[in-house]
């Protein structure tokens, strides 16, 4: 049997496009200044922007095909390199 975890960090769903949409609204911005007070609020995400559903998806899809056959007992945090807010 083979375990890997994979941890996304924030991932631009419908719902965060919501979010982000409605933030951008209550501070009198566009849509770029909603997904920034998101990632503020993260503490920052190095690459700028959120991940995007297919781009976790095509890391789990890799995990789960025999490419990786071998890989197990680890953890893949797919976050852009969000910076931990203390």
């Amino acid at each position: 049997m083979r375990v890997v975890r994979v941890s996304p960090g924030w991932i631009e769903t419908e719902a965060a496009v919501a979010l982000a949409e409605r933030l951008a609204h209550e501070a009198g911005t566009d849509y770029a200044g909603g997904k920034q007070i998101i990632m503020n609020s993260l503490g920052g995400i190095p690459i700028g922007r959120p991940s995007k559903p297919a781009e976790v998806a095509n890391l789990i899809a890799f995990l789960a095909s025999p490419l990786a056959a071998t890989i197990t007992g680890t953890e893949y945090v797919i976050d852009g390199g969000t910076v931990p807010v203390v």
